[in-house]
Protein backbone atom coordinates (compact mmCIF):
# COMPACT_ATOMS: atom_id res chain seq x y z
CA UNK A 1 0.00 0.00 0.00
CA UNK A 2 2.69 2.26 0.62
CA UNK A 3 3.25 5.29 3.14
CA UNK A 4 0.25 7.61 3.50
CA UNK A 5 2.14 10.63 2.11
CA UNK A 6 2.98 8.45 -0.68
CA UNK A 7 -0.58 7.40 -1.55
CA UNK A 8 -1.78 10.88 -1.64
CA UNK A 9 1.26 11.95 -3.63
CA UNK A 10 -0.19 9.00 -6.44
CA UNK A 11 -4.05 10.26 -5.99
CA UNK A 12 -2.55 13.46 -6.76
CA UNK A 13 -0.58 12.65 -9.59
CA UNK A 14 -3.28 10.69 -11.45
CA UNK A 15 -6.44 13.00 -10.50
CA UNK A 16 -4.26 15.46 -12.47
CA UNK A 17 -3.45 12.85 -15.39
CA UNK A 18 -7.24 11.67 -15.26
CA UNK A 19 -8.33 15.49 -15.96
CA UNK A 20 -6.06 16.04 -19.03
CA UNK A 21 -6.68 12.60 -20.56
CA UNK A 22 -10.65 13.23 -20.01
CA UNK A 23 -10.42 16.59 -21.13
CA UNK A 24 -8.37 15.58 -24.28
CA UNK A 25 -10.67 12.61 -25.09
CA UNK A 26 -14.07 14.41 -24.39
CA UNK A 27 -13.32 17.27 -26.64
CA UNK A 28 -15.15 16.48 -29.62
CA UNK A 29 -17.88 14.82 -27.39
CA UNK A 30 -18.35 18.25 -26.03
CA UNK A 31 -18.13 19.95 -29.21
CA UNK A 32 -20.91 17.29 -30.70
CA UNK A 33 -23.25 18.11 -27.01
CA UNK A 34 -22.35 21.90 -27.71
CA UNK A 35 -23.68 21.42 -31.58
CA UNK A 36 -27.07 19.91 -30.78
CA UNK A 37 -27.68 22.52 -27.68
CA UNK A 38 -26.98 25.05 -30.32
CA UNK A 39 -29.17 23.20 -32.50
CA UNK A 40 -32.29 22.94 -29.87
CA UNK A 41 -31.88 26.50 -28.96
CA UNK A 42 -32.27 27.85 -32.90
CA UNK A 43 -35.36 26.42 -32.67
CA UNK A 44 -37.31 22.95 -33.43
CA UNK A 45 -39.54 24.70 -35.43
CA UNK A 46 -37.01 26.21 -37.71
CA UNK A 47 -36.65 23.59 -40.49
CA UNK A 48 -32.71 24.41 -41.26
CA UNK A 49 -32.09 23.86 -37.72
CA UNK A 50 -30.45 20.67 -38.31
CA UNK A 51 -27.85 22.04 -40.90
CA UNK A 52 -26.31 23.83 -38.33
CA UNK A 53 -25.29 20.73 -35.93
CA UNK A 54 -24.70 19.20 -38.70
CA UNK A 55 -21.96 21.10 -39.92
CA UNK A 56 -20.29 22.12 -36.63
CA UNK A 57 -19.93 18.23 -35.67
CA UNK A 58 -18.54 17.57 -38.46
CA UNK A 59 -16.28 20.89 -38.90
CA UNK A 60 -15.35 20.24 -35.38
CA UNK A 61 -14.89 16.70 -35.51
CA UNK A 62 -12.38 17.33 -38.94
CA UNK A 63 -10.50 19.78 -37.37
CA UNK A 64 -9.78 18.24 -33.56
CA UNK A 65 -9.28 14.59 -34.56
CA UNK A 66 -5.42 15.14 -35.43
CA UNK A 67 -5.10 17.53 -32.71
CA UNK A 68 -6.55 15.06 -30.03
CA UNK A 69 -4.53 12.24 -31.57
CA UNK A 70 -1.08 14.05 -31.20
CA UNK A 71 -2.06 15.49 -27.41
CA UNK A 72 -2.72 11.72 -26.77
CA UNK A 73 -0.13 10.18 -28.23
CA UNK A 74 1.94 13.29 -26.06
CA UNK A 75 0.51 12.37 -23.33
CA UNK A 76 1.13 8.10 -23.13
CA UNK A 77 4.51 8.81 -24.45
CA UNK A 78 5.38 10.96 -21.21
CA UNK A 79 4.17 9.11 -18.67
CA UNK A 80 4.37 5.51 -19.38
CA UNK A 81 7.26 5.47 -22.38
CA UNK A 82 5.41 3.84 -24.78
CA UNK A 83 5.48 5.11 -28.32
CA UNK A 84 3.06 4.90 -30.48
CA UNK A 85 4.31 5.94 -34.06
CA UNK A 86 1.82 8.92 -35.60
CA UNK A 87 2.09 7.42 -39.45
CA UNK A 88 1.37 10.68 -41.30
CA UNK A 89 2.25 10.51 -44.42
CA UNK A 90 5.21 12.74 -45.49
CA UNK A 91 4.60 15.55 -48.14
CA UNK A 92 7.02 15.33 -51.26
CA UNK A 93 9.11 18.15 -52.68
CA UNK A 94 7.60 21.08 -54.77
CA UNK A 95 9.63 21.92 -57.52
CA UNK A 96 9.10 24.35 -60.28
CA UNK A 97 9.21 23.54 -63.96
CA UNK A 98 10.60 25.27 -66.98
CA UNK A 99 6.83 26.35 -67.74
CA UNK A 100 6.42 28.32 -64.18
CA UNK A 101 4.22 26.29 -62.79
CA UNK A 102 4.94 24.53 -59.90
CA UNK A 103 4.45 20.40 -59.71
CA UNK A 104 3.78 18.95 -55.95
CA UNK A 105 3.25 15.28 -56.98
CA UNK A 106 -0.13 15.00 -57.87
CA UNK A 107 -0.70 18.75 -60.49
CA UNK A 108 0.56 21.72 -61.60
CA UNK A 109 0.06 25.03 -59.88
CA UNK A 110 0.51 28.61 -60.58
CA UNK A 111 2.14 29.39 -57.44
CA UNK A 112 3.90 27.89 -54.88
CA UNK A 113 1.76 28.29 -52.10
CA UNK A 114 -1.20 26.88 -54.00
CA UNK A 115 0.65 23.78 -55.11
CA UNK A 116 1.49 23.13 -51.50
CA UNK A 117 -2.17 23.81 -50.16
CA UNK A 118 -3.17 21.39 -52.78
CA UNK A 119 -0.72 18.64 -51.46
CA UNK A 120 -1.36 19.00 -48.52
CA UNK A 121 -5.01 18.50 -48.62
CA UNK A 122 -4.54 15.83 -51.11
CA UNK A 123 -2.53 14.01 -48.92
CA UNK A 124 -4.47 14.61 -45.63
CA UNK A 125 -8.00 13.13 -47.51
CA UNK A 126 -5.41 10.34 -49.24
CA UNK A 127 -3.62 9.25 -45.68
CA UNK A 128 -5.04 6.02 -44.04
CA UNK A 129 -4.14 7.52 -40.54
CA UNK A 130 -6.66 10.08 -41.05
CA UNK A 131 -9.71 7.86 -40.87
CA UNK A 132 -7.44 5.89 -38.10
CA UNK A 133 -8.03 9.10 -36.08
CA UNK A 134 -11.80 9.60 -37.11
CA UNK A 135 -12.19 6.26 -35.48
CA UNK A 136 -10.38 6.73 -32.25
CA UNK A 137 -11.98 9.98 -31.51
CA UNK A 138 -15.16 7.96 -31.62
CA UNK A 139 -13.52 5.03 -29.65
CA UNK A 140 -11.70 7.11 -27.19
CA UNK A 141 -14.15 9.18 -25.60
CA UNK A 142 -16.48 6.16 -24.27
CA UNK A 143 -13.23 3.83 -23.06
CA UNK A 144 -10.49 5.86 -21.58
CA UNK A 145 -12.38 9.23 -21.40
CA UNK A 146 -15.22 7.84 -19.35
CA UNK A 147 -12.22 5.78 -17.09
CA UNK A 148 -10.87 9.07 -16.57
CA UNK A 149 -13.68 11.28 -15.93
CA UNK A 150 -14.73 8.95 -12.52
CA UNK A 151 -11.89 10.78 -10.28
CA UNK A 152 -13.50 14.80 -11.20
CA UNK A 153 -16.70 13.12 -11.66
CA UNK A 154 -16.25 12.06 -8.19
CA UNK A 155 -14.64 15.53 -7.06
CA UNK A 156 -17.63 17.17 -7.99
CA UNK A 157 -20.22 14.97 -6.38
CA UNK A 158 -17.97 15.31 -3.09
CA UNK A 159 -18.12 18.85 -2.96
CA UNK A 160 -21.91 19.36 -3.58
CA UNK A 161 -22.28 16.56 -1.22
CA UNK A 162 -20.67 18.43 1.07
CA UNK A 163 -22.06 21.70 1.22
CA UNK A 164 -25.65 20.55 1.67
CA UNK A 165 -27.13 20.33 5.53
CA UNK A 166 -28.52 16.68 4.90
CA UNK A 167 -26.62 13.97 6.71
CA UNK A 168 -27.49 11.43 3.79
CA UNK A 169 -25.69 14.08 1.29
CA UNK A 170 -22.63 14.82 3.48
CA UNK A 171 -22.58 11.00 3.51
CA UNK A 172 -22.95 10.49 0.04
CA UNK A 173 -20.01 13.48 -0.22
CA UNK A 174 -17.86 11.62 1.81
CA UNK A 175 -17.87 7.71 0.25
CA UNK A 176 -17.17 10.02 -3.40
CA UNK A 177 -14.66 12.44 -1.85
CA UNK A 178 -13.09 8.46 -1.14
CA UNK A 179 -13.86 6.89 -4.64
CA UNK A 180 -12.13 9.94 -6.11
CA UNK A 181 -8.78 9.15 -3.90
CA UNK A 182 -8.80 5.56 -4.54
CA UNK A 183 -9.67 5.59 -8.04
CA UNK A 184 -7.51 8.76 -9.10
CA UNK A 185 -3.79 6.28 -9.50
CA UNK A 186 -5.64 4.22 -11.70
CA UNK A 187 -8.27 5.98 -14.11
CA UNK A 188 -6.44 7.63 -16.13
CA UNK A 189 -4.20 4.25 -17.12
CA UNK A 190 -6.54 2.99 -19.84
CA UNK A 191 -5.49 5.23 -22.24
CA UNK A 192 -2.18 3.50 -22.97
CA UNK A 193 -4.06 0.23 -24.45
CA UNK A 194 -6.82 1.89 -26.40
CA UNK A 195 -4.32 4.49 -27.81
CA UNK A 196 -1.46 1.23 -28.30
CA UNK A 197 -4.67 -0.83 -29.59
CA UNK A 198 -6.65 1.74 -31.92
CA UNK A 199 -4.00 4.65 -32.54
CA UNK A 200 -1.00 2.93 -34.16
CA UNK A 201 -0.56 2.32 -37.55
CA UNK A 202 -1.77 -0.77 -38.95
CA UNK A 203 0.51 -3.51 -40.62
CA UNK A 204 -0.78 -2.94 -44.03
CA UNK A 205 0.04 1.21 -43.03
CA UNK A 206 3.64 0.72 -42.07
CA UNK A 207 4.16 -1.68 -44.98
CA UNK A 208 2.89 0.85 -47.58
CA UNK A 209 4.51 3.71 -45.23
CA UNK A 210 7.90 1.41 -45.65
CA UNK A 211 7.31 1.08 -49.94
CA UNK A 212 6.89 4.93 -49.80
CA UNK A 213 10.22 5.61 -48.26
CA UNK A 214 12.04 3.25 -50.03
CA UNK A 215 10.90 4.68 -53.15
CA UNK A 216 12.10 8.10 -51.88
CA UNK A 217 15.26 6.60 -50.95
CA UNK A 218 15.98 4.89 -54.43
CA UNK A 219 15.11 8.60 -56.43
CA UNK A 220 17.43 10.21 -53.97
CA UNK A 221 20.28 7.48 -54.47
CA UNK A 222 19.54 7.64 -58.23
CA UNK A 223 19.92 11.73 -58.61
CA UNK A 224 22.76 11.49 -55.77
CA UNK A 225 24.40 9.01 -58.26
CA UNK A 226 23.59 10.82 -61.02
CA UNK A 227 24.91 14.52 -59.56
CA UNK A 228 27.96 12.88 -58.67
CA UNK A 229 28.99 11.47 -62.47
CA UNK A 230 28.52 14.74 -63.41
CA UNK A 231 30.64 16.29 -60.45
CA UNK A 232 33.69 13.70 -61.46
CA UNK A 233 33.29 14.55 -65.25
CA UNK A 234 33.77 18.35 -64.68
CA UNK A 235 36.24 18.02 -62.44
CA UNK A 236 38.05 15.57 -65.02
CA UNK A 237 37.18 17.98 -67.76
CA UNK A 238 38.25 21.08 -66.04
CA UNK A 239 40.94 19.89 -64.19
CA UNK A 240 43.36 16.95 -64.83
CA UNK A 241 42.24 16.50 -68.37
CA UNK A 242 43.11 20.19 -69.09
CA UNK A 243 46.39 19.62 -67.56
CA UNK A 244 47.20 16.51 -69.49
CA UNK A 245 46.50 18.28 -73.22
CA UNK A 246 48.88 21.10 -71.45
CA UNK A 247 51.43 18.66 -70.73
CA UNK A 248 51.45 17.09 -73.89
CA UNK A 249 51.78 20.03 -76.03
CA UNK A 250 54.29 21.32 -73.87
CA UNK A 251 55.94 17.78 -74.51
CA UNK A 252 55.71 18.22 -78.56
CA UNK A 253 57.06 21.91 -78.66
CA UNK A 254 60.54 20.48 -76.17
CA UNK A 255 60.78 17.67 -79.11
CA UNK A 256 60.72 20.09 -81.88
CA UNK A 257 63.19 22.52 -79.69
CA UNK A 258 65.36 19.31 -78.62
CA UNK A 259 67.61 20.36 -81.60
CA UNK A 260 67.40 24.05 -82.11
CA UNK A 261 67.36 25.81 -78.82
CA UNK A 262 67.86 23.12 -75.77
CA UNK A 263 67.79 25.37 -73.13
CA UNK A 264 64.02 26.37 -73.86
CA UNK A 265 63.59 22.68 -74.40
CA UNK A 266 64.47 21.95 -71.10
CA UNK A 267 62.60 24.76 -69.79
CA UNK A 268 59.64 23.27 -71.27
CA UNK A 269 60.33 19.94 -69.74
CA UNK A 270 60.76 20.83 -66.14
CA UNK A 271 57.31 22.72 -66.81
CA UNK A 272 55.81 19.75 -67.94
CA UNK A 273 56.99 18.08 -65.19
CA UNK A 274 55.46 20.07 -62.32
CA UNK A 275 52.14 19.47 -64.48
CA UNK A 276 52.10 15.95 -64.28
CA UNK A 277 52.80 16.16 -60.57
CA UNK A 278 49.98 18.90 -60.56
CA UNK A 279 47.44 16.61 -62.84
CA UNK A 280 48.55 13.34 -60.29
CA UNK A 281 47.72 15.56 -57.19
CA UNK A 282 44.39 17.23 -58.80
CA UNK A 283 43.32 13.10 -59.88
CA UNK A 284 44.75 11.82 -56.51
CA UNK A 285 42.28 14.61 -54.72
CA UNK A 286 39.60 13.54 -56.90
CA UNK A 287 39.68 10.35 -55.83
CA UNK A 288 39.89 10.84 -52.25
CA UNK A 289 36.57 12.18 -52.34
CA UNK A 290 34.72 9.62 -54.05
CA UNK A 291 35.96 7.42 -51.06
CA UNK A 292 39.19 8.55 -48.93
CA UNK A 293 41.89 5.95 -48.85
CA UNK A 294 42.23 6.51 -45.26
CA UNK A 295 38.40 5.47 -44.75
CA UNK A 296 39.18 2.41 -46.37
CA UNK A 297 42.83 1.61 -44.87
CA UNK A 298 42.33 2.47 -41.33
CA UNK A 299 38.49 2.77 -40.43
CA UNK A 300 36.17 5.82 -39.76
CA UNK A 301 37.54 6.90 -36.71
CA UNK A 302 41.30 8.00 -38.02
CA UNK A 303 39.24 9.24 -41.06
CA UNK A 304 37.36 11.84 -38.74
CA UNK A 305 40.64 12.42 -37.13
CA UNK A 306 42.08 13.35 -40.33
CA UNK A 307 39.36 15.05 -42.01
CA UNK A 308 39.64 17.37 -38.25
CA UNK A 309 43.58 18.01 -39.11
CA UNK A 310 42.51 19.59 -42.46
CA UNK A 311 39.56 21.67 -40.73
CA UNK A 312 40.70 25.41 -39.84
CA UNK A 313 38.34 25.36 -36.80
CA UNK A 314 39.77 24.11 -33.42
CA UNK A 315 38.21 20.15 -34.00
CA UNK A 316 38.05 17.84 -31.18
CA UNK A 317 37.54 14.24 -31.87
CA UNK A 318 36.72 11.61 -29.30
CA UNK A 319 35.80 7.52 -29.89
CA UNK A 320 35.15 4.99 -27.41
CA UNK A 321 37.23 2.49 -29.76
CA UNK A 322 38.46 1.72 -33.22
CA UNK A 323 35.40 -0.15 -34.82
CA UNK A 324 34.75 -1.07 -38.31
CA UNK A 325 31.17 -0.64 -39.96
CA UNK A 326 30.27 -1.60 -43.34
CA UNK A 327 31.19 0.19 -46.06
CA UNK A 328 28.56 2.13 -47.42
CA UNK A 329 27.86 3.03 -43.43
CA UNK A 330 30.85 3.99 -42.72
CA UNK A 331 31.22 6.11 -46.42
CA UNK A 332 27.50 7.52 -45.15
CA UNK A 333 28.84 8.74 -41.64
CA UNK A 334 31.91 10.15 -42.58
CA UNK A 335 30.67 12.44 -45.43
CA UNK A 336 27.93 13.43 -43.15
CA UNK A 337 30.28 14.30 -40.55
CA UNK A 338 32.12 16.10 -43.26
CA UNK A 339 28.95 18.01 -44.18
CA UNK A 340 28.27 18.69 -40.85
CA UNK A 341 31.87 20.50 -39.99
CA UNK A 342 31.93 21.99 -43.62
CA UNK A 343 28.02 23.78 -41.76
CA UNK A 344 29.84 25.12 -38.75
CA UNK A 345 32.76 26.25 -40.76
CA UNK A 346 31.25 28.04 -43.55
CA UNK A 347 27.66 29.32 -41.66
CA UNK A 348 27.94 28.82 -38.25
CA UNK A 349 30.91 31.44 -37.44
CA UNK A 350 32.25 28.67 -34.70
CA UNK A 351 35.20 28.63 -34.00
CA UNK A 352 35.38 24.72 -31.92
CA UNK A 353 33.91 21.65 -33.07
CA UNK A 354 33.52 18.50 -30.37
CA UNK A 355 33.09 15.15 -32.57
CA UNK A 356 31.99 12.07 -30.70
CA UNK A 357 31.94 8.80 -32.44
CA UNK A 358 30.22 5.33 -30.06
CA UNK A 359 28.38 2.74 -30.48
CA UNK A 360 24.88 1.50 -28.17
CA UNK A 361 25.03 -1.75 -28.53
CA UNK A 362 22.93 -1.74 -32.10
CA UNK A 363 24.47 0.76 -34.03
CA UNK A 364 26.78 4.26 -34.37
CA UNK A 365 26.23 7.40 -32.70
CA UNK A 366 28.11 10.42 -33.49
CA UNK A 367 27.63 13.75 -31.81
CA UNK A 368 28.86 17.14 -33.45
CA UNK A 369 28.38 20.02 -31.51
CA UNK A 370 29.73 23.82 -32.82
CA UNK A 371 30.17 26.46 -30.75
CA UNK A 372 28.48 28.64 -33.70
CA UNK A 373 25.35 31.02 -33.95
CA UNK A 374 23.07 28.04 -34.18
CA UNK A 375 19.66 28.69 -36.26
CA UNK A 376 20.07 26.03 -37.74
CA UNK A 377 16.74 24.66 -40.02
CA UNK A 378 16.44 21.50 -42.13
CA UNK A 379 16.28 22.68 -45.64
CA UNK A 380 16.12 26.71 -46.64
CA UNK A 381 18.08 29.24 -45.56
CA UNK A 382 19.02 29.31 -41.57
CA UNK A 383 19.28 31.78 -39.17
CA UNK A 384 22.71 30.53 -38.33
CA UNK A 385 25.12 27.29 -38.37
CA UNK A 386 24.03 24.02 -40.31
CA UNK A 387 22.60 26.03 -43.58
CA UNK A 388 22.23 24.04 -46.32
CA UNK A 389 24.89 23.29 -48.40
CA UNK A 390 23.69 22.62 -52.09
CA UNK A 391 27.27 22.26 -53.35
CA UNK A 392 30.42 20.09 -52.14
CA UNK A 393 31.39 19.43 -48.82
CA UNK A 394 35.17 21.22 -48.82
CA UNK A 395 36.19 19.50 -46.18
CA UNK A 396 34.56 16.33 -47.17
CA UNK A 397 36.90 15.87 -50.19
CA UNK A 398 34.33 17.64 -52.46
CA UNK A 399 31.39 15.53 -51.60
CA UNK A 400 28.53 16.44 -49.41
CA UNK A 401 27.41 14.49 -46.95
CA UNK A 402 26.09 10.62 -47.91
CA UNK A 403 29.00 10.58 -50.39
CA UNK A 404 26.55 11.87 -53.29
CA UNK A 405 25.94 15.32 -54.36
CA UNK A 406 22.19 17.00 -52.87
CA UNK A 407 19.86 18.04 -55.03
CA UNK A 408 18.48 20.87 -55.12
CA UNK A 409 14.62 20.35 -53.10
CA UNK A 410 16.63 18.34 -50.72
CA UNK A 411 20.30 19.49 -49.42
CA UNK A 412 22.21 20.39 -46.39
CA UNK A 413 20.71 18.85 -43.16
CA UNK A 414 17.48 17.59 -44.77
CA UNK A 415 19.23 15.71 -47.96
CA UNK A 416 21.58 14.39 -45.06
CA UNK A 417 18.59 12.99 -42.98
CA UNK A 418 17.48 11.23 -46.28
CA UNK A 419 20.75 9.93 -46.80
CA UNK A 420 20.96 8.45 -43.69
CA UNK A 421 17.34 7.14 -43.41
CA UNK A 422 18.43 4.26 -46.67
CA UNK A 423 20.46 2.78 -43.73
CA UNK A 424 17.24 3.65 -41.28
CA UNK A 425 19.30 6.48 -39.76
CA UNK A 426 18.46 9.37 -38.12
CA UNK A 427 19.32 12.64 -37.41
CA UNK A 428 18.54 15.15 -34.73
CA UNK A 429 19.41 18.61 -34.76
CA UNK A 430 19.39 20.96 -31.80
CA UNK A 431 20.65 24.53 -32.73
CA UNK A 432 18.81 27.50 -31.00
CA UNK A 433 19.30 30.91 -32.00
CA UNK A 434 22.47 32.21 -30.23
CA UNK A 435 23.95 28.65 -30.32
CA UNK A 436 25.33 26.27 -29.72
CA UNK A 437 24.30 23.44 -32.52
CA UNK A 438 24.15 19.86 -31.70
CA UNK A 439 23.78 17.44 -34.45
CA UNK A 440 23.31 13.79 -33.15
CA UNK A 441 23.75 10.89 -36.58
CA UNK A 442 22.23 7.54 -35.04
CA UNK A 443 22.69 4.96 -37.54
CA UNK A 444 21.74 0.82 -36.63
CA UNK A 445 24.63 -1.72 -37.04
CA UNK A 446 24.98 -5.07 -36.68
CA UNK A 447 28.36 -5.19 -37.09
CA UNK A 448 30.21 -3.21 -34.18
Amino acid sequence: MGQPGSWIERAGVGFVRSCAVAAVTLAIPAVWAAAVALGMWWGPGNPWSWLLPVVLVGTGTLALARPVCRAVRLLVERWTGAVVPAGYRTPGPVSRMSTGYWWNGYGYERSRRDAVMDQSWRIRWSDPATWRDLRFTGIAPFTAGLAAAVPPAAVVVAVLGLLRPEPVARVLGALAAAAAVAVSPYAWRSVEPVAVRFLGPSAAMLLAQRVDELTAQRADVTVAQAAEIRRIERDLHDGAQAGLVALGLSLATAEKLMETDPERARALMRAARAGAASSLAELRDLVRGINPPLLNERGLVDAVRALALNSPLDVAVTADGPFRLEPPIESAVYFGIAELLTNATKHARATSVRIALGHSGTGIVVEVRDDGRGGAVAGGVPAGGGAPTGGRAAAGGGVPAGGGAVSDDGGGIAGLRRRLAVFDGTLELTSPVGGPTCAIMVVPCESL
